[in-house]
């Protein structure tokens, strides 16, 4: 993400937590190294989850309300609403407290992550990015959406 913020997108800092989000669920080198070490500025889960969907209600509609403001078009759009699908269905069974280790042990979970990553890497090249950087903390991204 280091060429965000995307100011060129109405609602660029939404689309900036979304990416960062799917960024995070699409590697599983990151899970491995980051969340299941518990690096401190990364969050864990639960967080990425939440900073998919809290702004956006994606948990609630179809991120093909956003094309134009969030997503640069339905291609995008119908990407992160399957990885939403996925990635909530494995939140709701192991629940938002569970451990790292639970969600990737989940016999779901490398479906979710695929999902993650074909439209991580949709968005971050869509904004002329390489989508196999190493995500970056939450500090960063704070800072990259300041105002």
């Amino acid at each position: 993400m280091g060429g965000m913020p995307l100011n060129d997108m109405p609602w660029w800092r939404w689309r900036s937590n979304v990416r960062s989000a799917l960024h995070m669920l699409s590697d599983p080198v990151f899970h491995e190294t980051t969340w299941l070490t518990g690096q401190e500025g990364y969050g864990d889960v639960t967080d990425a989850v939440y900073r998919l969907v809290e702004d956006t209600w994606l948990d609630n509609w179809s991120a093909e309300k956003y094309v134009g403001a969030i997503f640069r078009d339905t291609g995008e759009a119908a990407l992160v609403d399957v990885a939403v699908l996925r990635v909530l269905r494995i939140m709701h069974q192991v629940g938002p407290d569970a451990p790292v280790s639970a969600y990737l042990a989940h016999p779901g979970w490398p479906e979710a992550v695929r999902a993650a990553r074909e439209a991580h890497v949709r968005m971050a090249q869509a904004d002329g990015e390489d989508p196999d950087t190493p995500p970056r903390s939450l500090d960063v991204l704070r800072i990259m959406t300041r105002s």
